[in-house]
């Protein structure tokens, strides 16, 4: 059976949504409820629409000039196990796999097991980008990130040193 996914929507092509040219993929479902979210509408669990990894990687392969996909939401880790499916697929095909979460990478590191996925989704990652979004710390001078609180961390060098490790981005 085709793997599904509970999505808010795709944008085919952005470059505001992690380095280079990107299809983002938004998540529908979000625990977070940040104040001043800018994608409120995907914080329901029952809203959104049903997709499959195949339709999402057909999407993909039809923009060669694509750098890679960004997985955002509403909240990407609350679907770790079909996220991992689609990031194991977008990597398949030579692209990057970025993620959004609310939750820092050190909590999803802590709160990770073998039921909700988390490393497994973590381990395909080449950045994420943590933490809530506060409103209080919100800044249009930082790339890929709404709040100064996010961090863009490079997940293989931080699995391999066991440490968080930031990225050059930041």
């Amino acid at each position: 059976m085709e793997t599904k996914l509970r999505l808010a929507g795709i944008i085919r092509e952005s470059v505001v949504d992690g380095p280079g040219w990107r299809l983002v993929v938004f998540a529908q479902g979000c625990p977070h409820r940040c104040q001043g979210c800018q994608n409120p509408d995907t914080w329901s669990f029952d809203d959104g629409y049903e997709s499959t990894v195949g339709n999402i990687i057909k999407v993909v392969k039809e923009n060669k000039l694509l750098k890679g996909v960004t997985l955002s939401g509403g909240e990407p880790f609350c679907q770790a196990k079909a996220f991992t499916v689609l990031a194991k697929e977008v990597k398949a095909l030579g692209l990057d796999v970025l993620a959004f979460s609310g939750w820092t990478f050190e909590e999803l590191l802590a709160g990770a097991n073998e039921e909700n996925g988390w490393f497994e989704l973590l381990s395909e990652l080449s950045l994420l980008i943590d933490g809530k979004f506060i409103e209080e710390e919100k800044s249009l001078e930082i790339r890929f990130r709404g709040s100064k609180n996010q961090r863009i961390i490079d997940v293989p060098a931080s699995l391999e040193q066991r440490q968080t490790v930031l990225s050059s981005l930041n």
